[in-house]
């Protein structure tokens, strides 16, 4: 769940989204080895304890023949976490300040407003330019199936219209 409070963030069904995001980036799930519900998570499944900052290691992930920044629960790429600081000036790489930043993403790519009316499908076809992991992303990484994101979603209290 999140660490920022869901009004903090624009709402149950942002708060919710959110979630779904953790879940589809492997961040949030049983078996990941998170401390703290994936605000912890290199991408491979590394954690890292220093808050301060962006961890900056870059993973090889020759599954997917790419190397890799990715952390956090949303897997912030290193050279993104580094915009969203500067532009939101986030003081660190802390959960809250990671939950900041994913709504901001959510706001540039046109989901925001999307979630917050209960319009999931149209919200993940939205943020798909973003995350790697939602279906039609087409980046070749592994992708879920709109249902699977679509319950995860309501299991975290997001309502649909």
């Amino acid at each position: 769940m999140t660490v920022a409070a869901a009004s903090a963030l624009g709402g149950t069904n942002v708060a919710a989204f959110l979630d779904m995001l953790a879940v589809s980036e492997g961040t949030d799930i049983p078996g990941q080895r998170s401390r703290d519900h994936g605000y912890d998570v290199i991408v491979g499944g590394q954690l890292f304890t220093d808050y301060r900052d962006h961890p900056r290691v870059l993973v090889s992930l020759p599954r997917y023949g790419i190397k890799s920044s990715a952390a956090g629960r949303y897997q912030f790429l290193r050279g993104t976490w580094d915009d969203l600081r500067a532009r939101l000036g986030l003081p660190d790489f802390g959960p809250v300040s990671q939950d900041r930043a994913a709504v901001a993403l959510l706001k540039q790519c046109g989901a925001y407003e999307l979630i917050r009316l209960g319009r999931f499908d149209a919200a993940v076809t939205a943020a798909r330019r973003i995350w790697a992991s939602l279906p039609g992303a087409g980046y070749g990484q592994k992708e879920h199936a709109l249902e699977t994101l679509r319950a995860a979603y309501r299991a975290a209290g997001g309502a649909l219209q």
